[in-house]
């Protein structure tokens, strides 16, 4: 995923699109990377709405790509490839799809310096994700490890989905669940050992929380890298390739770093050659980063069937 400095970091700037609101579009009206909008996760974004999608991210992600199908084709393909790719995430993120000739107000309250740009909205807070058009398998990974970064920050609610291209009645709010508020609250604070315990709580009233689950692991590999040099991790893992406490922190590190299948791939080659305790230490250090990253995932599908392969 290609990542560089954002040139205006800090709130949008909404002043100058506040106006009276206007009525919605309808669902059919053209506009976004195909018309009405393919994805109950995506939203074309347009003057009278913009205010709208940036404050449903005070509860959940917004992606905003900015696009010209006249000026830069491309691009348009980038839109359109995150809004199909939206709706394999389930709503962890909204993506707004933001035509800058049909909408250049948008453009200019951004201050967007060139296209394509994609943005994550948290917090009504931009940053910068990508200025690259990238083919949707290499798109597909990108966002999966936003979303493991989310989750890492305990960013973890969700967003209803919509039927239309365009956000409807004030009721269309992010689903933010409380039973996770508690772990999600203790993360914000740093209090790492309190959110691992939180969303204990959870997994032992329902093993089946997936959520939950995923919350555990993903707090637990915060927990244990807490205060490590990831330059002293590395070296020593190289030094003792045998040390199996050495290489599951290297894997959590390079989890958290966004590199999921070289974490997976590090774990998976020391149980192919170990056995006995170390090597269930192992694996059961790779399982709980399935479970981090999500059972569904196709990084966790691939790195089962390594697992199996090594195993047997």
């Amino acid at each position: 995923m290609t990542q560089r400095p954002f040139s205006r970091p800090g709130a949008i700037d909404l002043s100058a699109l506040k106006r009276p609101a206007a009525p919605a579009p309808s669902a059919g009206a053209p506009g976004g990377a195909d018309g009405a909008g393919g994805s109950a996760y995506a939203v074309d974004v347009t003057e009278q709405n913009f205010q709208a999608v940036i404050e449903g991210s005070m509860t959940a992600p917004v992606l905003l790509v900015f696009y010209s199908r006249t000026r830069m084709p491309e691009s348009g393909q980038l839109a359109e490839d995150l809004e199909t790719l939206s709706g394999e995430f389930e709503g962890r993120f909204l993506v707004g799809l933001v035509d800058i000739d049909s909408s250049p107000q948008i453009a200019q309250a951004m201050q967007i310096p060139s296209i394509p740009l994609v943005v994550a909205v948290l917090d009504g807070r931009p940053v910068p994700l990508m200025q690259d058009v990238l083919p949707i398998e290499e798109l597909r990974t990108a966002l999966t490890s936003v979303v493991q970064q989310f989750t890492a920050q305990g960013v973890t609610g969700r967003h209803q989905p919509r039927q239309g291209a365009v956000p409807e009645a004030e009721g269309d709010e992010p689903v933010v669940d409380p039973r996770y508020a508690p772990a999600q609250d203790a993360l914000g604070e740093g209090d790492i050992d309190t959110a691992v315990a939180e969303y204990q709580k959870l997994v032992d009233a329902n093993p089946a929380d997936v959520e939950a689950v995923a919350g555990l692991a993903m707090a637990k590999v915060l927990q244990r890298t807490t205060g490590v040099d990831l330059n002293e991790a590395r070296a020593a893992a190289a030094a003792d390739p045998e040390d199996v406490s050495a290489q599951t922190l290297v894997a959590d590190l390079d989890l958290l770093g966004g590199h999921v299948e070289d974490a997976f791939a590090r774990l998976v080659e020391v149980v192919r050659r170990t056995s006995g305790e170390d090597r269930t230490r192992a694996r059961d250090h790779l399982l709980g980063l399935f479970a981090a990253v999500g059972n569904e995932d196709e990084l966790v599908l691939a790195g089962r069937r390594a697992l199996a392969s090594a195993l047997f």
